[in-house]
């Protein structure tokens, strides 16, 4: 992995764009929606730049920029098409423990804007490290198809009901359950049936657990599409094998990792609600599928 995708805070992040062109106003577009103050610095200023400037969304200053102009930023854009100043300044500001984007030179660069698919609080990051822009904006296109405009005000709705949940389920498991089975009712809409969707889903609660079952000679690659949702929900993976680099990207990455359970303890973590997955050879997949009928056995095409 090149680039390790973080997502910034932007209020109060200051921010200098050197260049005005329409290259820059398409940086510019996307950072203007943010809370980070922004100045942009160039002689020559397209009309799109100008209106954002008009519009009081960005500090323009029309003139030649200077080195000095460096001090007191976090973030640096290069995005003028003068190769030898955009390197003067990527490397000055380097030098001063900066983070610098120069539009079209990745080597110059120790950040990148990827694209971005924005639903209000929910964001999508797509990025090829630089290898393939293109690429990048044609997955974006689909994913603007894919998810509704909806969801805007669906993550609103629910940012709001937060700390009511946090109230009437003060368990995090029960939570977990409770948005779990929202999302189930409710799916991807927004509309006036979304809030008796909330309160249905406090009196639908699971607490039964699921167990899946991977036998190691198993291609990962092979496995149905339905398997993944149901790996990213795992709360444990229980294994005495080294996992397949390939296995532990599906995986929620945040569940837990540990050798595999004795019977009664692996019954037990069921029994409390909990998502298990183990993955072994298959002399003991066979013991598991034997002793546990509900399981889900994964394997290519089926489930």
């Amino acid at each position: 992995m090149q680039y390790f995708p973080i997502f910034a805070q932007a209020d109060g992040l200051k921010i200098l764009m050197i260049g005005a062109g329409i290259v820059a106003s398409r940086k510019l577009e996307l950072l203007s929606r943010t809370q980070a103050h922004i100045r942009v610095i160039a002689p020559d200023v397209c009309d799109a730049v100008m209106a954002m400037a008009n519009q009081g969304l960005i500090a323009l200053e029309q003139r030649f920029a200077e080195l000095d102009d460096l001090e007191g930023i976090d973030l640096l854009y290069m995005a003028t098409s003068d190769e030898p100043l955009n390197r003067q300044f990527a490397l000055q500001a380097k030098a001063q423990g900066l983070w610098v984007n120069v539009v079209d030179a990745p080597k110059l660069c120790n950040f990148i804007t990827p694209a971005i698919v924005d639903r209000g609080r929910l964001q999508v990051a797509i990025s090829t490290s630089g290898a393939a822009p293109v690429f990048a904006r044609e997955l974006r296109a689909r994913l603007e198809t894919w998810l509704p405009a909806s969801l805007s005000g669906l993550f609103d709705f629910i940012a709001e009901k937060r700390t009511e949940v946090q109230d009437r389920l003060p368990a995090f498991e029960q939570r977990k359950l409770f948005w779990e089975q929202f999302f189930r009712l409710n799916g991807d809409r927004f509309d006036e049936r979304t809030d008796n969707y909330f309160e249905q889903a406090f009196d639908t609660l699971s607490t039964s657990g699921e167990l899946l079952l991977l036998d190691a000679h198993t291609s990962i690659d092979l496995l149905p599409l339905a398997a993944v949702p149901m790996m990213q929900r795992l709360d444990w993976l229980c294994s005495d094998l080294a996992l397949p680099e390939r296995l532990s990207e599906l995986v929620r990455r945040d569940a837990g990792r540990q050798p595999v359970l004795p019977l009664s303890e692996l019954a037990a973590r069921l029994d409390k609600g909990e998502r298990v997955m183990v993955y072994a050879e298959a002399e003991t997949i066979a013991q598991l599928v034997a002793h546990f009928p509900m399981a889900k056995h994964l394997r290519p095409g089926a489930l």
